[in-house]
C-alpha cells in the first residue's frame, strides 16, 4: 500500500494538479539513472530525473493473490544514459526500478508508488519497452536445487571448487577481425585445442566493452585461424580489442571427470536412470546388475 504524505494528499483535492511520474533505475552494477515524463529536470529524493527520454508508462494494476503484477515502461533511445548496446549486452536485466508520483511544482512532495525489477526488454525501431515485474515474481524463481543429470554449479565457483588459475585453463588474446553475426577471428590461442573454450567465459580487457563478460558458444580452429562464436547480442568488438578467457564446461559428468578431474565436486545427479530406464523392461543382451549408468 502506498504511503502518501499529507501535503500530496491535499494536492490531490485541488481542481488542477501538477503531477508527473519519475523512474529511478538502479542497475545491478550500482549505476543509477533517473527519468521523468515531465518536460523539465527534477531532483527528487537526491536523484536528478532527466526529461529527454520520452518515457511513458502503461496502466498498472495491483491485484490480490500470488499473480505477478506487471507494468510496461516505453521510451525512445534518445538519452545518452541508455544505449542500444547496453540493453543488448544485458546490463539492464534484473535492474531495480522505483516509480514515484511527484508534484513537479514542489518536488519534495512525492510518493513511492511501486518498486519493481526489469524483466523482459524488447527493442525495435530505436525504441524499447521494459516490462517491470512486481516483487511477487520472486515466487516464480528457483529456490533450492533441481534434480538433474547435469551440474548446476558454475565452473570455478565455491561449489565447483576447481581452480581456474592452474596452467592451461585460462588464456588471453586479441581480436583480429569481427565476422557477422557473432564470430571473432582471434590471435593468442594457438596453444589450445579446438573446443577447449566452448561454453567458457570471455572478459574484455580493453576496448569499448572493457570489463564485460560474455559466454562463448563455440571454439573453432582451422587453417585460416582460430575463431570464437559468441552468444548473439553481445558487445561489438573491434580489431585489437584484448580479452581474457577461461576453459568451458558443458556441465556433463564426463567432462567434469575427463577434462577437469573434478568428479567428487560434480553438482548434478548423473546416475539417475531417466524415463527410458525407469519405464524399460528386461530384454536379451541387456545388463541389469544395478551398476552405474554413467561411467
Amino acid at each position: 500500500m502506498t504511503d502518501y504524505p499529507e501535503t500530496l494528499l491535499a494536492h490531490f483535492g485541488r481542481e488542477v494538479t501538477t503531477l508527473c511520474h519519475c523512474w529511478r533505475l538502479t542497475r545491478r552494477d550500482g549505476t543509477v539513472h533517473g527519468f521523468t515524463d515531465h518536460d523539465l529536470p527534477l531532483t527528487v529524493a537526491g536523484t536528478l530525473f532527466a526529461p529527454e527520454t520520452g518515457l511513458a508508462a502503461s496502466e498498472a494494476r495491483d491485484t490480490l493473490g500470488l499473480a505477478v503484477d506487471t507494468v510496461d515502461v516505453e521510451g525512445a533511445l534518445s538519452s545518452d544514459a541508455i544505449s542500444d548496446e547496453d540493453i543488448a549486452a544485458g546490463l539492464y536485466d534484473g535492474a531495480t526500478v522505483e516509480t514515484f508520483l511527484v508534484n513537479w511544482r514542489s518536488p519534495e512532495d512525492f510518493a513511492l508508488l511501486r518498486k519493481a525489477t526489469v524483466g523482459r526488454i524488447t527493442r525495435a525501431d530505436q525504441r524499447f519497452v521494459a516490462e517491470l515485474e512486481s516483487a511477487a515474481h520472486a515466487l516464480d524463481q528457483q529456490s533450492g536445487r533441481y534434480v538433474s543429470r547435469s551440474c548446476d554449479a558454475e565452473l570455478g565457483d565455491a561449489r565447483c571448487g576447481f581452480n581456474l588459475a592452474q596452467p592451461g585453463f585460462a588464456g588471453t588474446g586479441s581480436v583480429v577481425a569481427s565476422e557477422p553475426p557473432a564470430t571473432l577471428l582471434v590471435a593468442g590461442l594457438d596453444g589450445f585445442a579446438p573446443g577447449w573454450f566452448a561454453h567458457g567465459v570471455l572478459t574484455w580487457t580493453s576496448g569499448a566493452a572493457a570489463g564485460r563478460a560474455e559466454r562463448i558458444e563455440e571454439h573453432r580452429k582451422d587453417a585460416t585461424g582460430t575463431r570464437l562464436v559468441m552468444r548473439p547480442g553481445g558487445a561489438a568488438a573491434a580489431e585489437g580489442d584484448g580479452f581474457s578467457l577461461v576453459a568451458g564446461c558443458d556441465k556433463s559428468f564426463a567432462t567434469c571427470k575427463q577434462k577437469f578431474a573434478n568428479p567428487l565436486n560434480f553438482r548434478g545427479f548423473p546416475h539417475l536412470p531417466g524415463n527410458d530406464a525407469a519405464y524399460g523392461y528386461v530384454v536379451d543382451g541387456g545388463t541389469f546388475d544395478g551398476g552405474a549408468l554413467v561411467p
